[in-house]
């Protein structure tokens, strides 16, 4: 008979703090999250396709297009596209390509950028039926109002100039004194085929002479 009213108090004080457990929950703000008008907070750690570092002092990307990331990628998903524009110091990055479909998410480019010009992304809502949407070009993600135009040092596009210039015109000489050399090296030539076409002339009339 102890033994009924001991399960009948166990039975009670379970209710008392199932129910207390209930209406504290039950006056607190829902977390439910109305997915996916609403996203959830990734933490910092979180891997997701990198991405290109702005620098917040030019307001361009911190990449110098040195290629390390794309040299060091195992999967081969890195293309970096860059040229040379007057008057900007080192390459300027055109486009900067990743295919996330082939990527491993090992690190090895983070690790190997020696800038401090890619991390890993927090973006976690990745998800499609096609692959070339998967296909990203990092410059465009980081600039998604237009990519700005480099800008160009007045003082550096004078001295490349002048660069430019010494070495066209030294060019220009060099290809004139070598025109020169062989023209003089042709005349030397005409100039010895002549006197030993002369030499077999006389030398055939001296021979007629002598007959004679």
């Amino acid at each position: 008979m102890s033994g009924y009213f001991k399960d009948i108090l166990t039975g009670i004080k379970s209710l008392a703090v199932g129910m207390k457990i209930t209406n504290k929950n039950f006056l607190t703000k829902p977390i439910t999250m109305q997915y996916p008008h609403e996203s959830v907070k990734m933490f910092p750690n979180y891997r997701g396709h990198i991405e290109l570092i702005k620098d917040d002092e030019t307001g361009f990307a911190k990449c110098v297009s040195c290629g390390m990331c794309q040299k060091g990628c195992p999967s081969n998903c890195i293309t970096i596209k860059s040229s040379k524009v007057p008057g900007v110091k080192g390459k300027v990055v055109n486009a900067w390509l990743l295919n996330f479909t082939t990527c491993s998410l090992c690190g090895q480019c983070v690790e190997n950028c020696k800038f401090g010009a890619i991390r890993f992304s927090n973006e976690y809502n990745l998800a499609s039926t096609n692959r070339k949407d998967f296909e990203y070009d990092l410059l465009q993600k980081l600039h998604p109002e237009g990519v700005p135009e480099p800008v160009v040092d007045p003082e550096l596009l004078k001295k490349e100039q002048e660069k430019a210039e010494a070495l066209a015109k030294k060019k220009a000489e060099e290809a004139q004194k070598a025109a020169e050399e062989k023209a003089a090296a042709e005349k030397a030539a005409a100039e010895k085929e002549a006197a030993g076409t002369d030499a077999s002339e006389e030398g055939g009339e001296e021979k007629a002479e002598d007959k004679s």
